[in-house]
């Protein structure tokens, strides 16, 4: 018997995942645990008593089907019930849950799928207008004429069977009785003890996230470090038994995991969703806000710093929200308990008062690994995760701070000098008729890159771009200054599955705009 699993009968002493969903059942019973709202209605809800025994039959169906621990399961599903219901199902029975976008497109899915290695995947029907049959089925054409349950597809070579809600579905994808049929032969005492054999070390989640110059990555995270953060992010946003927490980040991204859902239910708090959240182009992640925006989302404190999928959300905040010429992130000076940083030079060295260096950070709640991707490429010697975020040292007698400055892969060279996107950006933020604004570097044969902008304007603004040049000019240092501006309207803005700025979508437009996409 899994000895891990001893003694672990509270919500709050869970360090497993099928520990987590059997003790918030037996302490929360009929209390609504996750709710699907539109406006003042409820379009779907599950009490923690229903999700312990959905999930269990759909564990139960995952078994009969051959998956089993360390076997990769992808779903596609918003926030909501459906999506607390299919994570439970995997992680319970030790196989890996990778949730997948909502908003990925065709090639993207085929990338996360391929590179995830999924055996099976279970989505949603349709979502806010968008069928995602019709997407798996034009992103796969391998697809077409085969039987879910033994198909072979040269894409994403591990996939057997594909699983939905709904009706009138081809061959190739089956609908929920697939598994909830086949679970009739996989009795309870089974499902048991597949469950006392899931331990803290075992990998219960694997996070497909982006850089917004980078190819998706899988970030691999394990029973025991997920339930200690859950502990953690359940004290620090102060969940309680009953409370709504307004799940206002997709789930399938880490902050809507690990900020509002799995605290949330380790509180036995009613975690409420809706299908659209903060995923859009005025909050893309990453990006320099605007003011109403950032009140928009600031809420009391903590006034969170930095965070990221391989950190289990964010690990900093500080006692104020914003400092002058800072607006990306909070000055960071408190750090989450399991967490060690230092800023360090490019030596791994940690760098002092004043100087700039990257943020490198280790503990038991960062990610065990990335998935096919060796340790090495991404962590130091000792064992510190490379962040790429560039911070700088503040040291006050009241302690140190860490500011934010950018990231080291966004940083520019243009004419042998480090441009920060995101300084220019709030510059340009601070004009009049300006929402937001994106800097990017075009190739150029002299000046190694040339600085160009694409400025939202806010609604209603005319934006005169030659004004915007000239103030940029008494504002910045000349190397700074944009040498070109276009205007991009806000449903314009490329955005990535992870909700991230496309900058690299971005520089191709301007190029294409300066007509230098062969430069």
């Amino acid at each position: 018997m899994n000895t891990d699993t001893d003694g672990q009968n509270t919500p709050g002493s869970a360090k497993t995942f099928p520990q987590l969903i059997r003790a918030a059942a037996a302490a929360y019973g009929e209390a609504p645990a996750v709710v699907l709202e539109d406006g003042d209605d409820v379009v779907d809800s599950v009490s923690y008593r229903e999700l312990d025994e959905r999930s269990a039959e759909i564990a139960r169906g995952l078994l009969a089907r051959g998956i089993g621990k360390g076997a990769r399961v992808g779903f596609i599903f918003g926030n909501g019930p459906g999506f607390a219901v299919m994570l439970a199902a995997i992680s319970r029975i030790g196989a890996i849950a990778v949730p997948i976008s909502t908003m990925i497109r065709a090639n993207e899915l085929v990338r996360v799928m391929r590179q995830s290695d999924v055996q099976g995947v279970v989505m949603n029907r349709t979502m806010l207008g968008k069928d995602y049959v019709e997407r798996i089925v034009d992103a796969l054409p391998d697809l077409a004429g085969q039987e879910s349950g033994a198909l072979r597809v040269r894409q994403a070579p591990y996939l057997r069977w594909i699983v939905t809600t709904g009706d009138d579905l081809p061959s190739c994808v089956a609908p929920m009785s697939f598994l909830t049929d086949a679970a009739a032969s996989v009795d309870e005492d089974l499902l048991r003890e597949v469950e006392s054999e899931v331990h803290t070390a075992d990998q219960m989640i694997e996070i497909y996230t982006s850089g917004s110059m980078a190819l998706p990555k899988g970030v691999k995270h394990n029973h025991g470090p997920v339930l200690f953060r859950s502990h953690t992010m359940r004290e620090m946003m102060e969940h309680f038994a009953g409370k709504r927490v307004n799940c206002m980040l997709p789930m399938f991204w880490v902050g809507g995991l690990m900020m509002y859902l799995v605290p949330g239910l380790e509180a036995g708090a009613v975690v409420v969703c809706t299908e659209r959240t903060l995923s859009n182009s005025r909050f893309a992640m990453g990006s320099v806000l605007a003011d109403e925006d950032l009140e928009m989302i600031r809420g009391p404190k903590p006034w969170w710093g930095l965070g990221m999928s391989e950190s289990l959300g964010p690990y900093s905040w500080g006692d104020d929200f914003r400092a002058p010429g800072r607006p990306v992130c909070a000055p960071m000076d408190h750090f989450a308990p399991g967490y060690e940083i230092r800023i360090a030079d490019e030596e791994n060295r940690p760098v002092g008062d004043g100087e700039t260096g990257e943020m490198q950070v280790r503990g038991y709640p960062i990610a065990a690994g990335l998935h096919k991707i060796e340790r090495a490429e991404h962590y130091t010697p000792d064992g510190y995760y490379r962040t790429g975020d560039l911070c700088l040292v503040e040291d006050r007698p009241q302690g140190r701070r860490i500011h934010f400055v950018g990231r080291n892969g966004d940083m520019i060279k243009v004419a042998s000098s480090n441009v920060s996107p995101a300084e220019v950006e709030m510059e340009l933020q601070s004009l009049e008729g300006v929402h937001s604004a994106y800097v990017v570097g075009v190739p150029d044969k002299e000046r190694g890159n040339l600085l160009v902008a694409a400025v939202v304007p806010r609604d209603g603004a005319d934006l005169d771009l030659d004004a915007i040049e000239g103030e940029m000019r008494k504002r910045l240092s000349s190397y700074k200054v944009p040498r070109a501006y276009f205007r991009l309207e806000r449903e314009d803005v490329p955005l990535l599955h992870s909700n991230k700025v496309a900058r690299r979508e971005i520089a191709r437009m301007m190029a294409e705009r300066l007509g230098r996409v062969d430069a």
